[in-house]
């Protein structure tokens, strides 16, 4: 990649500066040295990372939208946790609400993806227990690499005959996706790092299965006033306990902090 200059943090609202581990020169980190922060290193051994962005006071959204809150250098951050990941993990909900289209990179990270022998782009994996996804639409239509779509034993037939013409359809579980499975089933294509980018309910259901070993969480500088929903929320009816993190990193882009919590296990299989 070229020399970037320094970007002033004062005036880019995408320069990113790292308060721990502490960095005395303060600064900007261009993405070479935020790639080597978020580089996941040993590629075959699994990894499940989730990625939100919350107010100050705990909401995911304002207005039901996450998109707002993060600013540029959250979405920074947020392609290049896509550029290292094998497959990019959201829950039908989020797809339909934040608008989403194909999982596809740019040129910059095609590159540095080709460069260090991984496929283009990442899978993209839907999560989605009653199909109600359209198999026509751009998502799958013009997807640079087949979509996975992750359901139940009990999804409507039909819908599954449709979307099988533009993605593969694997069950997870007989009633509701089982985080567990879902893992499994992608570890299994080869896919070992996982990214996931919500929603809440995928979110909550991955805690309560204990199936999240990094999570990236962006605090916006904002109040909300507890009316949207918080980051996580869980419809298994499992009640996990506490889950501890060791905080990895915290930059900081103004006012927005930017952290990374890992939980620290011996490796999974």
């Amino acid at each position: 990649m070229p020399d970037q200059p320094a970007a002033d943090p004062a005036v880019d609202p995408a320069a990113l500066r790292r308060l721990l581990p502490p960095d005395p020169t303060g600064v900007p980190l261009d993405d070479d040295q935020l790639l080597a922060m978020i580089d996941p290193g040993d590629r075959a051994e699994p990894r499940l990372r989730v990625n939100f962005v919350s107010t100050l006071d705990g909401s995911s959204t304002v207005d039901g939208l996450s998109g707002s809150l993060g600013g540029p250098a959250d979405k920074r951050v947020f392609d290049l946790l896509r550029r290292v990941s094998d497959v990019v993990v959201v829950g039908a909900g989020t797809v339909r609400d934040e608008g989403y289209g194909p999982m596809r990179l740019d040129d910059a990270s095609v590159a540095w993806r080709r460069g260090r022998g991984l496929t283009d782009h990442p899978v993209f994996a839907l999560v989605s227990a009653t199909l109600r996804l359209d198999p026509g639409s751009a998502v799958f239509r013009d997807a640079p690499v087949r979509p996975v779509v992750l359901t139940t034993d009990q999804a409507d037939p039909e819908a599954r005959r449709a979307l099988e013409g533009v993605a593969d359809v694997v069950a997870c579980g007989r009633d509701r996706v089982d985080p567990r499975l879902l893992r499994e089933a992608l570890v299994a294509r080869g896919l070992r790092q996982l990214h996931c980018e919500g929603g809440p309910t995928l979110f909550g259901d991955l805690v309560a299965a204990d199936e999240v070993d990094e999570l990236f969480l962006t605090h916006s500088p904002t109040l909300e006033g507890g009316v949207g929903p918080r980051i996580a929320r869980s419809t298994s009816g499992d009640a996990p306990g506490l889950r501890e993190l060791e905080l990895a990193h915290v930059l900081v882009a103004g006012d927005l902090l930017l952290t990374r919590h890992v939980r620290r296990r011996a490796p999974r299989a």
